[in-house]
């Protein structure tokens, strides 16, 4: 299995992604530059936390253009896994491969501190190892992680059972408590909680880790 994680000026959890990945599946994966063209053959692109271009203009706005975003989006249609966490998520929000967009938090504060999440839905290769229902804990550090959509895109998502994740107690006002969604093909998730940060003991827990071994084992 290999992995490649991007980074833009301006990520900063690339290490802990990087660490995760490298101790789940034996592998340290390729970290690829956002000036880049082209990726190497992987089986999972990852896009990390941070603030890409110090949240200028929108949260991801700017590194949302960059050249790699093509090849991202190339990968992404042909099926390949991508997951994009925090700032990721708003970088994937902002190039169209998911819907909507996050905001700035409801109360206008940047918010870090440990969540409760419950999954929605285990019909994705990042949720198969969880229980539908279940509920994890992750932690959270953002100050744009209200995500809003119209009520149309709302309805899809819920039809489409693309919910991944919600909030048990919403910390930034996100419609219908979103923590994280999928595409239309399921390969691609969004999500604002950091899975990366609980996977082993000595990280206080492990609930992020079966989102890392379920989307890995369905690409090996």
């Amino acid at each position: 299995m290999k992995s490649a994680v991007v980074v833009f000026p301006g990520s900063n959890r690339e290490r802990d992604m990087i660490a995760a990945l490298e101790k789940i599946s034996g592998h340290r994966p390729a970290v690829i530059w956002h000036g880049d063209h082209d990726l190497p053959k992987v089986d999972l692109i990852v896009i990390p936390g941070g603030f890409s271009y110090g949240d200028y203009l929108r949260s991801g706005a700017i590194a949302a253009r960059e050249p790699i975003m093509d090849g991202i989006r190339r990968e992404a249609e042909r099926g390949v896994a991508v997951l994009g966490v925090c700032n990721g998520f708003q970088i994937l929000c902002e190039a169209g491969l998911l819907p909507g967009v996050l905001m700035r938090n409801a109360g206008l504060r940047f918010i870090c501190k440990e969540v409760e999440l419950r999954v929605e839905t285990t019909a994705s290769a990042f949720t198969a190892g969880y229980s539908k229902g279940q509920v994890v804990r992750s932690p959270v550090a953002h100050g744009d992680g209200n995500y809003r959509a119209d009520d149309e895109t709302l309805a899809r998502l819920k039809g489409e059972d693309r919910i991944a994740f919600r909030y048990i107690s919403n910390p930034n006002g996100s419609i219908d408590d979103i923590a994280g969604i999928l595409s239309e093909k399921r390969n691609i998730l969004g999500m604002m909680p950091h899975p990366e940060n609980l996977i082993e003991p000595l990280n206080g827990g492990l609930d992020g880790r079966p989102l890392f071994e379920s989307a890995l084992r369905a690409v090996a």
